[in-house]
């Protein structure tokens, strides 16, 4: 096997070792990366996520562009007084912001009630197979005598 690992991951003296382990290690014949996407908590994580990031980004631009619209072709409606010199357009440019901050609240609620807990599940799962291939690899090294600094 060749060693594709920088010199100073090398074994000492700077000869190549001949027990390197790849990159991305192979579990069932797909990588880790592969194995945590393809289980169950990840897909549950990235539609939670999905879900609710099209819906948000959906009603956000609802109400944007109804601004945008209403400020293009309701012009009586927007100047409308509501008090003093605060007119409609003034008062729905400022719910814009109350918007963007109402969706970011909404967004910590979700990630902290749905999207956190099994981003700590799959987080668990993907440092146990590490550890898991880790030792592996370790006690395969070990049985060829590898002296490779790991």
């Amino acid at each position: 096997m060749i060693n594709t690992r920088p010199p100073h991951e090398r074994s000492p003296g700077g000869v190549p070792c001949g027990c390197q382990e790849s990159v991305a290690p192979e579990v069932h014949g797909l990588t880790w990366y592969q194995n945590t996407q393809d289980g169950p908590a990840f897909e549950l994580l990235r539609g939670s996520y999905r879900r609710f990031a099209f819906r948000m980004t959906a009603v956000f631009l609802a109400v944007y562009f109804s601004y945008v619209l209403l400020s293009g072709y309701a012009h009586g409606f927007m100047a409308m007084t509501v008090v003093g010199n605060v007119n409609v357009a003034f008062v729905l440019g400022l719910l814009q912001f109350a918007m963007t901050f109402l969706i970011a609240w909404l967004y910590t609620r979700h990630a902290g009630s749905r999207l956190d807990p099994v981003a700590e599940q799959v987080r668990a799962e993907f440092a146990d197979t590490q550890d898991h291939q880790a030792g592996a690899r370790q006690d395969a090294r070990d049985s060829e005598g590898c002296t490779c600094a790991q």
